[in-house]
């Protein structure tokens, strides 16, 4: 059986925290306001993952109420996604992401991000797919107020 996911996240941008995307720190002025570390791109690749399995989201299983997630890293969430989709008797096929933002340029970083990732889940990084766009300056990541994240996921059972 093969089965789709999707996830979406996003995240205001703020002074005084690191920009991390894909497990990658980004030479940035600003990062994202986060419970964890922000990582609004690992954190849609959670929710399409979990999505597809039907396993529920990234909240459900680590709450931002819990104070051991506090500045975690997204990829130790991904990693124990992966877990969870293998109990649940599935694999990644493959994953598509895109990351919305103005700034900063993701493309040079993009095939690291889907290094992290796939080291994370213990696939081959050829599986995961990260890309980047902006909105041509409309709406929250087009004023630079945040940054938006979405990913699909193909999942079969094992």
């Amino acid at each position: 059986m093969i089965r789709i996911g999707s996830g979406f996240d996003a995240h205001r941008l703020v002074e005084g925290r690191p920009l991390i995307l894909g497990g990658v720190r980004l030479d940035f002025q600003m990062g994202l306001l986060s419970h964890s570390d922000g990582d609004a791109l690992t954190h849609a690749v959670c929710d399409a993952i979990l999505g597809a399995a039907a396993l529920g989201d990234l909240g459900r299983h680590y709450p931002d109420t819990d104070p051991k997630y506090k500045d975690i890293s997204s990829l130790i969430l991904l990693e124990d996604t992966g877990k969870k989709l293998k109990e649940a008797g599935y694999r990644v096929v493959n994953l598509d992401a895109t990351v919305i933002a103005e700034a900063p340029k993701i493309a040079p970083h993009s095939q690291m991000m889907a290094r992290n990732l796939a080291t994370a889940l213990n696939i081959d990084p050829d599986r995961v797919s990260i890309k980047a766009t902006t909105t041509e300056k409309l709406g929250f990541t087009g004023r630079g107020e945040g940054i938006a994240a979405f990913c699909s996921a193909l999942i079969e059972s094992v």
